[in-house]
């Protein structure tokens, strides 16, 4: 079975007000997944510094030439910003599986623990990762959820419709959720 690892917990204040917090910050939540010859980050993102996460897979008994797939939920510049730090690696997102400048269609299942589903909604290119682990299904899937309390009128969504559905989508097929932008959580299922 396959292994999930949060490396980097986010972090956003992005739904605030900015003019009573200050500036927004935010990171997303930077994910590790194990899965036989696969070694994937999902979402790369923002740092202060790059050696955050270097450091954060020395850790995880891992280097940054380790890593040979960059696993991308959409394509907002804070989840995607430091990809280019895992050159040798294959890039998948929506529009297809990147190694180097030549683009694949995207498959639908790396293995049999992992597959890939479209979760539109906060944005049109939003995917989602459903990781089978020993603990249950986790879905990694950016920001359809931003954090466990997430606002339920997403202020960046292109179809609150779409992205409702998706959560729906996401709810009823996990275990487990990994946010955007704060910590996994344990989806709550209802008795029949």
């Amino acid at each position: 079975m396959a292994e999930v690892k949060i490396l980097i917990e986010g972090y956003t204040n992005a739904e605030a007000d900015q003019s009573d917090e200050g500036e927004e910050i935010t990171c997303p939540t930077i994910t590790l997944v194990r899965d036989g010859e696969n070694i994937i980050i999902i979402d790369p993102g923002v740092l202060s510094s790059q050696e955050i996460l270097i450091d954060k897979l020395k850790e995880a008994g891992l280097a940054v030439g380790d890593i040979n797939l960059v696993f991308l939920t959409h394509s907002h510049l804070d989840h995607y910003r430091n990809t280019g730090m895992f050159a040798s690696a294959k890039v998948l997102e929506y529009w297809g599986l990147w190694t180097g400048g030549k683009c694949d269609d995207r498959p639908q299942n790396l293995s049999e623990d992992i597959e890939i589903i479209e979760t539109p909604g906060h944005s049109v290119d939003s995917l989602t990762m459903l990781v089978k682990t020993k603990e249950g299904t986790v879905a990694i899937c950016g920001d359809v959820f931003w954090r466990e309390d997430y606002p339920v009128e997403d202020p960046y969504a292109t179809d609150q419709v779409k992205l409702a559905e998706s959560r729906k989508k996401v709810l009823s097929r996990a275990d487990y959720v990994i946010t955007g932008h704060g910590k996994m959580f344990k989806v709550e299922k209802l008795s029949p």
